[in-house]
């Protein structure tokens, strides 16, 4: 029997300026999604919980938690960007340009713009990425850059933290 093995992202090395990822899964975004999230980072901004509130405003119902929004399109991209990951070192140029809704289904997208070897890490790279979000209608909806340290080829947990199943 011949062990495949799975997707286990891209190293260091595996990464090229102006390389544009496409992200494989969007996700539709729920009211629980919205509820859920708002209540454990403690967001008490009306808008995002209270549906009367929100009818009175310009935009007559509930907007998606921003951090919500974030973290999704974020997490969209580790299959692609981050699965390797030493570290994030930080998003910047965070931008919100159109508002989130419930049932939106947001997909996302990923462009390496600079990489380069980390002086005190030698175990990995640092990738600077650009990520854009946009709904089912193609509207972006967040754009950020990141800026990451990743794994070299052959470094870090990847080749030792998981056992192998004792077969009888």
């Amino acid at each position: 029997m011949a062990v495949v093995p799975g997707w286990q992202g891209r190293f260091f090395e595996d990464f090229t300026v102006g390389d544009v990822y496409k992200h494989p899964l969007g996700r539709t975004i729920t009211a629980t999604d919205n509820a859920w999230f708002t209540n454990l980072t403690l967001n008490t901004a009306h808008l995002h919980f209270d549906a009367n509130y929100a009818s009175q405003t310009a935009f007559a119902k509930p907007l998606v938690n921003s951090c919500f929004t974030l973290s999704l399109v974020t997490g969209q991209s580790v299959t692609d960007v981050s699965q390797n990951v030493f570290a994030n070192l930080g998003w910047d140029e965070v931008r919100l340009p159109m508002p989130v809704f419930e049932g939106d289904t947001l997909y996302a997208e990923s462009e390496v713009l600079e990489m380069r070897e980390s002086a005190s890490r030698p175990e990995t790279g640092i990738l600077k990425i650009r990520t854009i979000g946009y709904n089912q209608h193609g509207d972006i909806v967040i754009s950020f850059r990141r800026t990451l340290l990743v794994y070299r080829r052959g470094q870090g947990p990847l080749a030792t933290y998981r056992p192998e199943p004792k077969r009888g």
